[in-house]
């Protein structure tokens, strides 16, 4: 074992997450910590709820960080809203569908499954089936941006059929939030929760959510005890709540919210809609690039997520030799696929401070480089030229 500092290597992270962390944002971390009472702190507290705010598009009061990551932001959203016997429709497309049938159950409630294929959208008419079937149904919940997948799902519509057959929604935003169009209030979206990871470009660790005064009354009116003590939000609240005194819930990491905070304040000085734009021109580079290069994608074109690109691996080629060569020769990380799209596709993230021209043309360059060389069946020397044209219109 070694008794050395830990001093890891430069890497650009163009996978599913964590993606590159703007140098901004590791400044504000090595700051001075202070403690989480301070009343210095307490105003960066109010900041940057309101910085969130922003980001989600909401007016809600109960905006805030949690003190985990977005699997924390997930279960905080079912175990408040949701009490032993009661009933969620969950929309499975991936990963993390699964993963809120989890959340359900381990609550006491029952899930009623809407399923679609792996690298489909959410399909909005089995949901409404299925909101017709179960009546007492108290929840939908569904993933936003699949980062299993890279499919996106038409959260409005689907809000709406909720709201429509009076269920509460709870979306998970993890790869959306800052990424591609994201509206809380304009959506109806009741529980919503996200990563610091992807598009906010922090390092891992914090969840942001946010809850509409529909689901804030459903939670002060519960019959049950919240199982989980930390994430109860009737006493979160007491930290992270209104203005004024705080009451002590837990030591919050101190050094990982400026980080949040800064990177909240580079997403306030861009625009949201600026990188909702800037994600999805990257996206269309890299498309551009992928194809003439001969490969394809498997979500359609109209429902994929212009930062989490899932690219089919040509016959033939080893998915983990060559996600290990692009680490060794070039320090580029992209990701696996996962579940049923084991070593069947790559994904390619370009969240937050990743998405940028530079790095879309650097992977190209690598994938041909090292695709080339393992004799896969590709275009060689097209895909850079392809994605520069794109980017002069």
């Amino acid at each position: 074992m070694s008794n050395q500092s830990f001093h890891p290597p430069v890497r650009t992270l163009m996978g599913p997450g964590p993606s590159d962390v703007n140098p901004r944002i590791l400044q504000a971390m090595a700051r001075p910590t202070i403690g989480h009472l301070d009343p210095v702190f307490v105003t960066m507290m109010e900041e940057m709820k309101d910085l969130l705010r922003y980001a989600f598009q909401t007016d809600n009061t109960l905006t805030m960080p949690v003190s985990a990551p977005g699997s924390a932001g997930m279960e905080m959203c079912f175990v408040n809203l949701l009490e032993p016997g009661d009933k969620a429709i969950v929309c499975q497309n991936g990963v993390f569908g699964g993963r809120m049938k989890e959340n359900v159950e381990r609550c006491g409630a029952t899930a009623v499954m809407v399923e679609d294929a792996w690298g489909s959208a959410v399909d909005p008419h089995k949901v409404e089936e299925a909101l017709k079937a179960h009546p007492d149904a108290k929840v939908l919940a569904f993933v936003h941006a699949e980062t299993s997948t890279g499919a996106q799902s038409d959260a409005r519509t689907l809000a709406r059929l909720a709201h429509e057959h009076d269920c509460l929604v709870i979306a998970d935003t993890v790869t959306s939030l800052g990424g591609s169009e994201l509206r809380v209030d304009d959506w109806e979206l009741d529980a919503v929760y996200s990563g610091s990871q992807k598009c906010l470009s922090c390092t891992p660790g914090l969840s942001p959510v946010t809850f509409s005064e529909r689901a804030l009354e459903v939670i002060k009116n519960r019959k049950h005890k919240v199982q989980s003590w930390f994430l109860d939000l009737n006493l979160v609240l007491g930290y992270w709540g209104g203005e004024g005194k705080r009451s002590y819930h837990h030591t919050a990491p101190i050094n990982a919210l400026y980080g949040l905070h800064e990177a909240l304040v580079i997403l306030r000085e861009e625009g949201i809609e600026e990188s909702w734009a800037r994600h999805a021109k990257n996206h269309q580079a890299l498309r551009a690039g992928i194809e003439a290069m001969g490969l394809s994608f498997i979500v359609k074109e109209s429902e994929r997520l212009p930062q989490l690109n899932t690219v089919t691996i040509p016959e033939g080629v080893d998915d983990a030799r060559v996600r290990a060569r692009l680490l060794e020769e070039y320090s580029l990380e992209i990701g696996a696929g996962l579940g049923a799209l084991a070593g069947k596709v790559w994904r390619i993230g370009l969240m937050g401070f990743a998405s940028s021209r530079k790095n879309v043309l650097f992977c190209l360059g690598a994938l041909d480089a090292v695709l080339g060389d393992l004799g896969a069946p590709i275009q060689r020397g097209v895909a850079v030229e392809t994605a520069n044209r794109v980017y002069a219109g």
